[in-house]
């Protein structure tokens, strides 16, 4: 089944080209989550059978997920904060709450967008609370693009180097899955030790 998914995001890239790959990645990133892997992982086989193009690949996968960032950024921007104050207690969320999210975000938001980008589940979801605390345009954007980058830029290399192997591609997607775990552990473990010591 997998295999059959994969042959027919294939065939749908190769027909829509790099606006498939946009459109696919601005949902993925927005409220329809599925995984960036089915896109990208093919797309980087085309490119590696010459029938498209590495730069552009990344440049249509990197726009689609800025663009439903972006959407997910300004929904809970513009319409968070009213529908949590109408029924945010019936999700145990106070005003208090949203006033400590507020400030987290002004502190750490950089650094919690960035590895909330290469966490499974998460990157989805990581521009609602940023959005909802006002976390600076620019420096969400900065990154999200970061994060959204290198994730991207595995899953094409994946797909360009060993496209055609879809055993291989799982066992080395996993590795690396659990790898960019580990590094971002190291990450957050070194940038709450620094903050500690900043405070000193």
């Amino acid at each position: 089944m997998i295999r059959e998914l994969a042959a027919d995001l294939v065939d749908l890239i190769f027909e829509w080209g790099y606006l498939g790959i946009f459109l696919l990645m601005t949902i993925e990133s927005s409220f329809i989550p599925f995984p960036s892997e089915i896109v990208l992982i093919p797309a980087g086989f085309l490119a590696s059978k010459g029938d498209m193009n590495m730069g552009m690949i990344m440049l249509s996968a990197l726009s689609g997920s800025m663009a439903g960032a972006f959407i997910n950024y300004f929904l809970a921007l513009f319409l968070g904060r009213k529908i949590l104050k109408k029924y945010g207690k019936y999700f145990f969320i106070s005003g208090d709450a949203l006033l400590k999210m507020d400030t987290y975000f002004q502190k750490h938001g950089h650094i919690s967008t960035f590895i909330g980008r290469l966490v499974p589940g998460i990157r989805q979801l990581i521009s609602i609370p940023a959005g909802l605390a006002r976390m600076n345009l620019v420096v969400f954007s900065t990154y999200t693009a970061l994060g959204a980058g290198i994730w991207a830029l595995i899953l094409v290399m994946l797909g360009y180097f060993i496209g055609e192997n879809q055993q291989l591609i799982e066992s080395y997607l996993k590795q690396i899955t659990i790898g960019v775990l580990m590094t971002l552990v190291l990450l957050a473990s070194w940038y709450i030790y620094y903050q500690k010591t900043k405070r000193v």
